[in-house]
């Protein structure tokens, strides 16, 4: 009998690489079918891992196989990766019982001709996992890069190696590898890949209107749950050991998961008490939870989103909390807004590519492409147009994403300040314990090649008179 985990990983896959589903609802839609925790999480590991290291399968895959992928049947091809990584990434599962599963897998699929080719190609990975058909790493060729990418390298070594290895060999597309390349050098593209294949660890916001950082980490203490500190985010706390979402205290509203550096975004609004806030594209609320703690749950927050399923979280996530100052209102950034200029303040966390989030997300990877990037830019664009009407003069934008790439970021503030003269960008305003985070241009960036966080992007804009 097939293992029930790999099934849901392989339903999980189909879902996702066919284009149905992103890797967040495909799992959530499997979950329930399996009885025991350490199936679902086997499950999650397999997809998540299968598809962060989706390249370098392909080309292992290709070159064993002897043909293309494209003349294999995509069913075929999502078992043999999901197998080469359970035989390449994850020692604690027998060689021989993975690779058994797969050919049933492969015969419950109706894809039973294809059984002696996923035998053999997975029999092989297993054998030559020292020496897979992968391409090495450059520092075997020539030693040392200079900072930026430009034509040849010591050692003649051309820079479509360089690119070859990050987008196969440390499973990333050609055509962001090679923006990485350009704008940051060899180095920390490679810091930035090697970055993204690593395992997330589970970070938790608290919920300050209910208890302290260190009330929480004593109450999941109780439960098995180890937790130190984040880094940089002053309400967060990094899961070392145990499963917060399994404990009684889950579902109270004393904590959310959330991101550290989506943690940090949230701080660069300064919400003070008594003032008047727009959330706009709010859900699931983790920052507007950070927002209204800082308030002190006294003035108002306005939060805001367009579809209705992410509204009803929304809702949960505030009703659990007990944030009385906030408002959930059913709304659409991407057309006119039903608000006056009456706020002090908006946050606008863009819909945008999250290639600064492929840690977590990594089958964004594969479902991103550069005209995706260039078609959301455009749409942030309008969005942050939209927002800037309903500030008061005085009053500040903050814009931001979770993408590293400067098209959804610096390109859009700036053709933001071209046009809109009744604004300035305020470097100046973002919190002095964030300093390190803040570029030579002012804008707010964490950068996984230097901070070890996803990359989240930030900037804060005053409206400065009212041009009506």
């Amino acid at each position: 009998m097939i293992a029930s985990a790999r099934l849901a990983a392989y339903d999980v896959l189909r879902a996702v690489n066919s284009g149905r589903s992103d890797l967040p609802a495909a799992l959530a839609r499997v979950r329930p079918r399996l009885t025991d925790e350490r199936d679902r999480a086997l499950a999650g590991e397999i997809a998540t891992g299968t598809l962060r290291w989706q390249g370098a399968f392909d080309a292992i895959i290709e070159a064993f196989a002897k043909r293309p992928l494209a003349k294999l049947d995509a069913e075929v091809v999502d078992i043999l990766r999901m197998t080469a990584f359970q035989l390449l990434h994850l020692d604690r599962i027998p060689a021989a019982a993975a690779v058994n599963d797969a050919v049933a897998l492969t015969g419950k699929v109706g894809k039973k001709s294809a059984s002696g080719l996923v035998n053999a190609v997975l029999r092989r990975i297993s054998r030559e996992r020292d020496q897979l058909p992968l391409p090495p790493h450059p520092g075997k060729v020539a030693g040392t890069f200079p900072e930026k990418v430009a034509g040849t390298f010591p050692g003649k070594v051309p820079a479509t190696f360089l690119r070859d290895y990050l987008a196969t060999t440390l499973s990333h597309p050609q055509w962001l590898v090679a923006k990485w390349l350009d704008r940051y050098g060899f180095e920390a593209a490679e810091r930035w890949a090697l970055f993204d294949n690593e395992p997330a660890p589970l970070t938790l916001r608290v919920n300050t209107l209910r208890l302290t950082r260190d009330d929480l980490a004593e109450r999941l203490k109780a439960f098995d749950v180890e937790t130190e500190p984040t880094r940089f985010a002053r309400d967060g706390l990094t899961v070392r050991a145990g499963n917060p979402l399994l404990t009684p205290i889950a579902g109270d509203g004393l904590f959310l998961v959330q991101d550290e550096s989506s943690q940090l975004v949230a701080e660069l609004t300064t919400a003070a008490p008594g003032e008047r806030i727009l959330d706009a594209c709010a859900s699931p609320g983790g920052k507007t939870m950070a927002m209204v703690a800082a308030m002190g749950n006294r003035g108002l927050i306005a939060a805001t989103d367009v579809r209705g399923r992410r509204v009803e979280l929304l809702k949960r996530t505030i009703d659990a909390a007990r944030a009385t100052a906030v408002h959930v209102i059913r709304a659409d950034v991407s057309s006119a807004l039903p608000f006056a200029p009456v706020f002090d303040a908006v946050l606008l966390d863009a819909p945008c590519s999250g290639l600064g989030t492929l840690r977590r997300d990594p089958d964004i990877r594969w479902r991103r492409t550069q005209a995706d990037v260039e078609r959301l830019a455009t749409i942030q664009s309008g969005m942050l147009d939209r927002v800037a009407d309903v500030v008061v003069p005085g009053g500040r934008v903050v814009y931001a994403t979770c993408s590293g790439e400067p098209e959804e970021n610096e390109d859009v503030v700036c053709r933001f300040l071209e046009h809109r003269r009744d604004f300035v960008l305020k470097s100046d305003l973002i919190p002095q314990r964030l300093a390190s985070f803040v570029t030579a241009a002012g804008h707010f960036r964490t950068l996984p090649f230097r901070d070890s966080l996803e990359a989240f992007f930030g900037a804060i804009l005053v409206k400065t008179k009212d041009l009506r």
